[in-house]
């Protein structure tokens, strides 16, 4: 593969984004625009664990822009080893979230930071800086905002406790998203979307609702993204039916929802103005873009680093079009 050369140095784009799915894609955007790339990336995953602060999402996407992350497992560290982990369950702890000896560090470091007073925005862009990341790595909010799963049989788990300890077995009623109501944008986040500099706006192929929705929830978030001057733009996150990672297409189906990438559009279709489909779904661009928006039908699947590139170049060429279309009087 040949060295690509950043692009746009003058323009800054803003991705969306929760861990595995986004994080392929932000790795391929990171390739082409380094320091103007801002990556906000989801909290509601983030909890407590061992009285350590475990913010999912952000590390996910942390470890993949440092080329540290676990290809095979899609989180954590690569080479890690899991001492800690043994040794606790020893103790007869909690083992189901399983934390890795080098990961513990940046639990620790987050911890650490957070109860000196530091923000959580702060710690993320200290940590990002020791892995040498050029891209801006930012929280949605600094406030605790925390994604619960309302499931149909009444009851009701945090997020992680669903997604890791139940396995996404069980079956989902609805989401909510606790603290969300009082919580703001991260600064940071804000200062991403009014930077006059801003050619686009790129929602990841992440969970809708577990990992996109928690953003959206923001109060005034929605608005901000329909009142911004660059244009908005979402990957498909489903292709033929399936979702790639995660249980997207199983909450989609339990939620009484068609498991299509049109429902996906629908789901945002207040607030983008670019949809990019797989071209295994190209039979569904008249629809969507009769009743959303426009469309790009590209390879949305990315298995290497260049699948990841090529789709990112897509997406900033899109951005690029439609804003010159939203700059037309």
């Amino acid at each position: 593969m040949t060295t690509q050369r950043p692009i746009n140095q003058k323009r800054h784009y803003l991705a969306l984004s929760g861990g595995i799915g986004g994080a392929k894609l932000v790795l391929g955007l990171s390739h082409l625009l380094q320091e103007n790339l801002y990556v906000v990336a989801n909290t509601g995953d983030d909890f407590i664990h061992w009285g350590l602060h475990i913010s999912p999402d952000l590390d996910t996407v942390m470890y993949t822009l440092a080329g540290l992350n676990n290809a095979d497992m899609g989180w954590g560290l690569a080479d890690e080893s899991w001492n800690c982990l043994a040794a606790m369950k020893q103790l007869n702890q909690d083992s189901w979230f399983q934390l890795g000896d080098r990961d513990l560090a940046t639990h620790l470091t987050r911890s650490h930071l957070l109860a000196e007073g530091h923000s959580l925005s702060a710690v993320m862009d200290i940590l990002r800086r020791q892995f040498a990341i050029k891209s801006r790595l930012i929280p949605m909010s600094d406030d605790p905002v925390r994604t619960q799963v309302n499931l149909k049989n009444g009851q009701t788990l945090p997020f992680q406790q669903y997604f890791v300890r139940e396995k996404c077995i069980p079956e989902v009623r609805s989401f909510s998203f606790i603290g969300s109501a009082t919580a703001t944008p991260s600064v940071a986040f804000l200062e991403a979307l009014h930077d006059p500099a801003l050619a686009g706006i790129i929602v990841c192929p992440s969970n809708p609702f577990v990992s996109i929705d928690p953003i959206l929830s923001l109060p005034g978030l929605i608005q901000e993204l329909k009142n911004s001057p660059a244009p908005v733009i979402a990957v498909s996150p489903i292709v033929a039916g399936q979702a790639l990672k995660g249980p997207s297409a199983k909450i989609m189906q339990e939620l009484g929802w068609p498991q299509t990438a049109t429902r996906v559009a629908q789901h945002y279709a207040t607030f983008i103005d670019g949809f990019i489909l797989d071209q295994q779904d190209a039979a569904l661009q008249s629809a969507i873009e009769q009743e959303v928006c426009k469309v790009q039908v590209a390879q949305t699947v990315m298995k290497s680093l260049d699948d990841r590139i090529h789709l990112a170049k897509i997406c900033l060429d899109f951005a690029q079009t439609l804003l010159r279309t939203k700059d037309t009087p």
